[in-house]
């Protein structure tokens, strides 16, 4: 009997559809003469040199890894489109909003964060949401995570904050006096982490979780008026999350359980879907805020700045390549179209160095020009390189030029106005600002009693393999959060301690 199981089937299916792909050729497209054997001097003998089918078989096989992505390195992908279904051309003048029903096409990658290409889907972590639109004016990657916030609010911080994530330097194990070490002495993270030991810390696979663009932005209308913005995309699948004993439980039995998920809902027509929405604030409701609007580890409560809707994400195909459409796919905060930039948000203004860095380093100087990377249209004066696909024929590779090379664009510029900046140039360590006030509403407030109870469990799970004295300070973090909070920690710590001999 037939599996039901997609992904149990999928060579099946791919025999039944493609029936017949011809011959094996060389990568140059000769056809081989026997592809499963050497050739050499009699059938004991040995190899000939000349067999460049063999060496090219190996020599590519030498290579078929690129480098890891250092964080999110395990992921999933799908294709798909954005429709918009509400007018927001008050706010923004980019073209992916220009008319209800316009249609954008889509690429979304899923990812935990911490582990490597081999981890377990259903372990506790954050979920990268990374959404690649392919937008008449050139690629939009609005690249967040299934969190609002984040650990940190200054981008220096993140090479030491996810090395912690990682393997002890000389052990080579994960280490939890790493992670609370770092977590205590850094109480920015204590939103985050709230966030991340609650029951949001293990989602139902990909397609019960939300996703956020999590940093502020700014938007430009046609007036070249200009506003800051966050983006939202809500699950129209409802919120699921794992409880604890089965996310271990899968963590061994299937490992690759979100990939499935996703994989098989949208093979058998069950296509996920998510309700895009905007918070907007006004430029002098950004001076008078009495919180910092740019400050990734806060919320914009919605109390004061509702969700306004745009459209719906919609996702209804699957890769047919892993690796061309998922391992390949390279996301950058970097790549905005007009009527979309960046605001002082200092983790922003980190990441748009940090990931075309990381691609370059990767996939090579040419990484936009592979076909899931690759916009509508390129001109530009880049040339050459490694894995350069198209080099813009005869076209000049100078400007300015006379002989009719690409120039400046009137539209972008005019959505393009300039901004006011002020103050003194200085290191400012921001790791003393309000670090506790959101996360006290979110203990209060957001989370019932039996998922604080939840949160406490969670966290004493994994604290109490870290050091005492670590233990204590992140006790005394947490409790400057609710006191209560941090006297359920203490006791679920004192439980776990061994009692000390008697001498």
């Amino acid at each position: 009997m037939a599996s039901t199981d997609k992904v149990a089937s999928q060579l099946q299916n791919y025999k039944e559809q493609k029936k017949n792909d011809g011959v094996a050729t060389t990568g140059h497209g000769v056809p081989l003469i026997t592809k499963d054997a050497t050739m050499s001097v009699g059938p004991r003998g040995p190899l000939l040199l000349q067999d460049v089918a063999f060496i090219e078989e190996i020599a590519h096989f030498d290579r078929e890894r690129i480098p890891e992505r250092v964080v999110h390195a395990k992921g999933a992908g799908a294709f798909g489109h954005f429709e918009v279904t509400h007018d927001i051309s008050k706010y923004c003048a980019a073209k992916v909003f220009g008319g209800i029903g316009k249609k954008t096409p889509v690429a979304v990658r899923f990812s935990t964060v911490g582990g490597e290409s081999g981890s377990a889907d259903t372990v506790r972590d954050p979920r990268g949401f990374a959404v690649k639109f392919y937008t008449d004016e050139g690629i939009w990657d609005l690249v967040g995570n299934n969190t609002p916030i984040f650990f940190i609010r200054d981008p220096i911080l993140f090479p030491s904050f996810i090395h912690t994530q990682k393997r002890n330097p000389a052990t080579h194990c994960k280490d939890p006096n790493m992670f609370w070490d770092f977590i205590s002495l850094r109480p920015e993270t204590t939103h985050q982490v709230m966030f991340l030991f609650s029951d949001r810390g293990i989602p139902d696979g990909y397609r019960h979780m939300n996703g956020y663009g999590s940093h502020t932005f700014k938007l430009i209308n046609a007036e070249g008026k200009p506003v800051y913005c966050k983006f939202h995309y809500k699950t129209d699948q409802k919120i699921k999350n794992l409880d604890v004993k089965r996310a271990d439980a899968l963590s061994g039995s299937d490992p690759d359980y979100s990939l499935r998920d996703l994989y098989n809902a949208i093979a058998n027509g069950q296509y996920p879907s998510w309700t895009f929405s905007i918070q907007v604030m006004s430029m002098e409701q950004a001076a008078s805020c009495k919180f910092n609007p740019f400050d990734l580890t806060k919320i914009w409560p919605h109390s004061e700045y509702p969700l306004i809707p745009v459209g719906r994400i919609t996702l209804n195909r699957n890769p047919e390549n892993y690796f061309s459409e998922v391992e390949q796919i390279a996301f950058s905060p970097a790549h905005m179209v007009p009527g979309i930039e960046p605001s002082p948000d200092k983790m922003l203004l980190g990441r748009l160095f940090s990931y075309g860095d990381t691609h370059r380093h990767r996939l090579g100087a040419n990484y936009l020009q592979i076909p899931v990377n690759c916009p509508f249209s390129v001109r530009n004066y880049q040339r050459d390189g490694p894995q350069c696909m198209v080099n813009q024929g005869g076209a000049p590779n100078y400007h300015p030029n006379s002989f009719d090379g690409p120039t400046n664009c009137p539209r972008a510029k005019s959505l393009n106005p300039p901004f006011a900046v002020s103050g003194e140039a200085l290191r400012y360590d921001s790791g003393h600002e309000d670090n506790f006030s959101q996360a006290r509403a979110f203990y209060q407030k957001t989370l019932n009693q039996a998922e604080r109870d939840r949160l406490a469990s969670n966290i004493v799970g994994h604290l109490k393999d870290a050091s005492d004295f670590i233990q204590d300070r992140v006790i005394k973090n947490f409790a400057q959060v609710d006191e209560t909070f941090g006297n359920k920690l203490s006791a679920g710590i004192k439980a776990q301690r061994l009692p000390q001999a008697n001498l």
